[in-house]
C-alpha cells in the first residue's frame, strides 16, 4: 500500500512542472487596412507569381527554390534544432551504458596493508558491467527544457519559411526590375538611333547652309544625351543578372528573358483582414515560438530551487582470473538512490530565474514589435500598389501627350514656324517620360510582389514544399 502511494505521488509530482504556463498574449489588431483593395483572399494560398503569365519567371523561381544556398542553410538549421530537441528529451529516459576493463598491476610489498611474505605482487583484474542511471523529473525541469526546445524547432521551421518567402519575392522583384532595365535600354537605343538620323539630316542641312551651327549643336547634344544613358542601363542590367544568378544558386551570367514588361499581367491583391497575418506570416509565428521557448526557460530555471532524485544501478562481474570472470562468484551489483538540492548558491539560481524572466519580457516585446512591423509593411505595400498604379496611369498619359507634342513640334519646325529648340524640348521630355514610365510600371509590379511578401499566406507552404527539406522531415 505504501509503495503504491509513493508511486502515485511521484507520478503526480512529475506532472507538476514549476513555472508559468504559456498564455497567448493579447494583441490589438485593426479591423481593416488603411486602404481598401479589391481582391480575393484565396489568391494568397496559390502560387501568385504564376499570375504574371511568364513561364521564364516560373522556372527561375523553381530553380531558386531548388538550388538557393540560403534555403539549404535554413533547412540544415532546422535539423540542428531537431537534434537539440532529441538530446533534451533523452533526459526523460534512463541512461544505460556498459564498461569492460582488463588490467595488470603490481601491489606494493610495503604498502597498507603490506603483502604477506611470499605473496605474488602481480595480479590481473577483469571487470565488466552494465550501468543505468535516471534522474526523476519531479518538478518539470526537463519538461520545460523540452517545451523550449520544441518551440525552437517550430521557430526554426518558420525561419526557413521566412527564407522561402523572401527568396520568391526577391526573384520576382529582381526579374521585374531586370525587364524594366531591358525596356529602358530598348527606349534609349531606339531614341539614340532616331537622334542619330536627325544629326545626319542636320549635318546635310548645315552643309547646305539651311540651318545654323547652333541648331546642329543642339541636335548633337540631344543624341549624346541618349547615348550617355545606354552604358548606365547596361551596367544596371548586368548587376541585376548577377543578383538573379546568385538567387537561383549559380555563378553570375546572362539570364533568359520571357515576356516583356508591358506583357506582364498584374496578380490579384489578397483582401484578407489584418488578423490573418498573425496566423500565416512566418516571422510572426517564429517570434511567438521564441516567446514560448523563453516562457518555458523560466520554469526550467525555477526548477533548480527544488531537489532532484537520482537512481543508479550496476550489474556486472569482477575477477582476478579471466577464466572465472563470468562465473557466478564473480558477479557484482549495486543499487543507489540520491537526493540533492541547493542550500546556498550565492544568488546563482535567482540570477538564472531573473535572466529567464528578462528573456521572456524581451521575447514578448519582440513578438509585439514583429506584429507592428508586419502591419506597417502590409499597409505600405497596399498603399504603394494603389499609388503606383495611379502614377503609372498618369505617366502613360504623359507619354502619350509628349509624343503628340513632339510630333507637332517637328511639323512646326519643318514648316519653318518654330525653331528647333521647341523640338529639342519636346523630344527630350518624351525620352525622359518613356524611361520614367518603364520605371513606374516595374515599381507597380514590384509593389504587388511586396503585398504578397508582407501578407504571407498558404503560398509560402506551397513554395517550401519545392525547396530542399530538412533531413528530420524526410525521415518522418
Amino acid at each position: 500500500m505504501k509503495r503504491a502511494w509513493f508511486v502515485s505521488a511521484a507520478l503526480l509530482l512529475a506532472g507538476c512542472a514549476v513555472g508559468p504556463d504559456y498564455k497567448k498574449p493579447t494583441v490589438e489588431v485593426p479591423n481593416a487596412w488603411r486602404t481598401s483593395a479589391a481582391g480575393a483572399s484565396e489568391v494568397a494560398n496559390t502560387a501568385w507569381w504564376q499570375q504574371f503569365g511568364d513561364p521564364v519567371l516560373d522556372e527561375l523561381i523553381d530553380t531558386a527554390l531548388r538550388d538557393n544556398r540560403d534555403v539549404r542553410i535554413a533547412a540544415a538549421r532546422v535539423d540542428q534544432f531537431v537534434a537539440a530537441l532529441q538530446v533534451t528529451r533523452s533526459q526523460f529516459y534512463p541512461q544505460v551504458g556498459y564498461g569492460i576493463d582488463a588490467s595488470r598491476s603490481r601491489a606494493s610489498r610495503i604498502g597498507q596493508p603490506p603483502l604477506p611474505p611470499g605473496a605474488d605482487p602481480y595480479f590481473s583484474l577483469y571487470q565488466g558491467a552494465l550501468s543505468a542511471s535516471w534522474q526523476a523529473d519531479l518538478f518539470g525541469r526537463v519538461q520545460r527544457l523540452s517545451e523550449a526546445a520544441q518551440a525552437q524547432v517550430y521557430a526554426s521551421q518558420q525561419a526557413r519559411n521566412g527564407v522561402v518567402l523572401s527568396l520568391v519575392a526577391s526573384v520576382a522583384g529582381t526579374y521585374i526590375t531586370l525587364r524594366s532595365f531591358d525596356e529602358q535600354l530598348q527606349i534609349a537605343r531606339s531614341t539614340s538611333d532616331n537622334f542619330a538620323e536627325s544629326v545626319r539630316i542636320f549635318q546635310l542641312r548645315y552643309d547646305a547652309g539651311s540651318v545654323s551651327m547652333s541648331e546642329l549643336s543642339q541636335v548633337k547634344s540631344q543624341f549624346e544625351q541618349a547615348q550617355a544613358a545606354i552604358p548606365l542601363i547596361e551596367q544596371q542590367i548586368a548587376a541585376q543578372e548577377n543578383l538573379l544568378s546568385v538567387l537561383i544558386g549559380r555563378n553570375a551570367g546572362p539570364i533568359t528573358r520571357g515576356r516583356s514588361l508591358a506583357e506582364l499581367k498584374a496578380p490579384a491583391i489578397p483582401a484578407d483582414l489584418p488578423s490573418s497575418l498573425l496566423l500565416r506570416r512566418p516571422d510572426i509565428v517564429q517570434a511567438e515560438q521564441q516567446l514560448i521557448a523563453a516562457n518555458a526557460n523560466i520554469g526550467a530555471a525555477m526548477a533548480l530551487y527544488f531537489p532532484t532524485i537520482s537512481l543508479t544501478g550496476l550489474v556486472g562481474s569482477v575477477s582476478t582470473a579471466f577464466g572465472d570472470w563470468l562465473s557466478g562468484p564473480a558477479s557484482a551489483w549495486q543499487l543507489a538512490a540520491g537526493l540533492s538540492g541547493p542550500v546556498f548558491t550565492g544568488g546563482a539560481i535567482a540570477g538564472q530565474v531573473a535572466g529567464a524572466e528578462a528573456g521572456e519580457r524581451a521575447a514578448l516585446a519582440a513578438y509585439q514589435q514583429t506584429i507592428l512591423q508586419a502591419l506597417r509593411e502590409t499597409n505600405d505595400a497596399l498603399t504603394g500598389t494603389e499609388k503606383r498604379r495611379a502614377e503609372a496611369a498618369a505617366q502613360a498619359r504623359r507619354v502619350e501627350a509628349l509624343a503628340e507634342f513632339a510630333r507637332i513640334s517637328r511639323l512646326r519646325f519643318d514648316q519653318g514656324v518654330s525653331s528647333y529648340l521647341e523640338v529639342l524640348i519636346a523630344e527630350t521630355e518624351l525620352f525622359s517620360a518613356q524611361l520614367a514610365f518603364a520605371q513606374t510600371t516595374a515599381q507597380y509590379h514590384t509593389q504587388l510582389v511586396s503585398v504578397y511578401r508582407a501578407m504571407g499566406g498558404g503560398w509560402v507552404d506551397l513554395a517550401a514544399q519545392r525547396a530542399p527539406q530538412p533531413l528530420a522531415n524526410a525521415a518522418k
